[in-house]
């Protein structure tokens, strides 16, 4: 069923089949007429929603299409303090979807004739069209051979480059900071998957941006920034985000400072926003008292602030060994009830985040030099697999850095190697990515 949906949306027009984005929603039932805005944290979810079916699949279709999301990103969002901007207007000079759409005519005065014609037929270009005397670009006839998929490249970039050229949408240029920790886990996780150094580069901007401009003199993080100016106390979501992402862009870098970075904001937050029964208010004990004091459980359109930072405590209490920190987790699901099964759509990252409450324990130890690339390789033979509420650490079999997880795990005859965990009770350790993979299943069947 995610497949198909993943599928459908890819290949309708929701889908920028130029520009690699996806805007806000469809109008219709099949995914083909959308309303043209694109936002930033649609993007970066879906990012990481194809990058986990590419991940359990193995079919590079979905690839492609998560790094697509990210270069839109890049190309279209990012701004120069390093964040990225909210998103893009649906209408340009008053005209919805008039960057978007081609004719024909349009189509010809770009490409010679014979690749207006492939452009035609793939993406359903018709001298009626699909949406107000134009056509809305969506993959009607996939290419049926090899130099045809080539084609379409170039053909693609030259349409991309003359749409360049036409009035563009506006650009809401603040940048939010939850919606900016979406992005960075979504770039940091490309990163690591696809081994995209400009990837890499950009997340890394977007963490001193959040840790730098979006960040409170006393530790904290602000809202919203724009115009040099950052304002307004952050809430519940923004620090379960940010966390969040600088947990991801640890897993990617291997650099500890990142990890650091996540934990103290997710117990800055758990201290901020804690509410008596151990899940979170919206706003923080020191915000402006209100009648009602807001708690927000359900996982839409975003993942709420509550299911995002029990998720992220999870796994920084499998790291740390700090069992209080899942606690919390339980008791967010505690607060949802039988809700979770009456309304199961309402509260699909929380739903994620039952799964691995109910799971045995995981945890991973990943032991070698940063720059031996022996260490990499196993990193890497780890993140192939889905696996995403596996607990994972980073040491040089020295230093513990503090984090139990780490402490007693040694180098193996001099070679890096991994140790897989259940409870802290970890199995052999594995020395190549054949061993990595073979621990993994062996731990997913106990």
């Amino acid at each position: 069923m995610a497949l198909r949906t993943l599928k459908r949306m890819a290949d309708g027009g929701i889908h920028d089949q130029l520009g690699g984005g996806f805007h806000r929603y469809a109008v219709d039932a099949i995914w083909l007429v959308p309303h043209f805005e694109q936002m930033l944290y649609d993007n970066a979810l879906l990012a990481r929603a194809y990058l986990a079916a590419w991940q359990v699949t193995g079919d590079e279709q979905w690839r492609e299409v998560a790094e697509g999301i990210l270069d839109y990103l890049l190309r279209e969002l990012a701004l120069e303090h390093g964040g990225f901007a909210s998103a893009q207007d649906a209408d340009t000079d008053g005209v919805e979807g008039l960057t978007f759409t081609w004719t024909p005519e349009q189509l010809r005065a770009v490409l010679s004739e014979e690749d207006a014609a492939l452009a035609e037929r793939t993406w359903g270009v018709t001298p009626d069209g699909n949406f107000e005397g134009a056509t809305v670009l969506s993959l009607v006839a996939p290419p049926e051979s090899d130099d045809e998929r080539a084609r379409l490249v170039l053909i693609r970039a030259h349409l991309l480059e003359a749409r360049s050229e036409r009035p563009q949408p506006a650009l809401d240029d603040k940048a939010l900071a939850s919606w900016n920790g979406m992005a960075l886990a979504a770039l940091a996780e490309g990163a690591r998957l696809c081994r995209r150094p400009d990837l890499l580069t950009a997340a890394e901007r977007c963490a001193a941006f959040l840790l730098g401009p979006l960040s409170h003199p006393d530790g904290g993080l602000w809202r919203t920034h724009r115009a040099g100016r950052s304002q307004v106390p952050a809430f519940l979501d923004d620090y379960a985000q940010v966390a969040t992402g600088l947990y991801e862009l640890y897993l990617t870098t291997r650099e500890h400072r990142y990890l650091a970075e996540s934990h103290r904001l997710a117990l800055l937050a758990r201290e901020r926003f804690g509410a008596p029964d151990g899940s979170f208010f919206d706003t923080a004990h020191d915000a402006e008292e209100l009648v009602a004091r807001p708690r927000e459980l359900d996982d839409n359109p975003t993942p709420s602030g509550n299911s995002t930072l029990a998720g992220l405590l999870l796994r920084l209490g499998r790291t740390y060994g700090e069992p209080e920190l899942e606690r919390h987790a339980q008791a967010v699901v505690a607060q949802v009830g039988n809700l979770l099964a009456r309304a199961p759509q309402g509260f699909g990252h929380l739903l994620g985040v039952c799964d691995a409450l109910l799971a045995a324990p995981r945890e991973a130890a990943v032991i070698g030099p940063a720059d031996d690339p022996a260490t990499g390789e196993l990193a890497a033979a780890l993140f192939a697999a889905y696996e995403p509420d596996l607990a994972i650490a980073f040491g040089d079999g020295e230093d513990d850095l503090g984090i139990p997880l780490l402490a007693g795990r040694a180098l193996v005859s001099g070679r890096p190697a991994v140790y897989v965990c259940s409870g802290f009770v970890c199995a052999a350790p594995a020395t190549d990515a054949h061993m990595v993979r073979t621990a993994l299943l062996n731990a997913n069947q106990t």
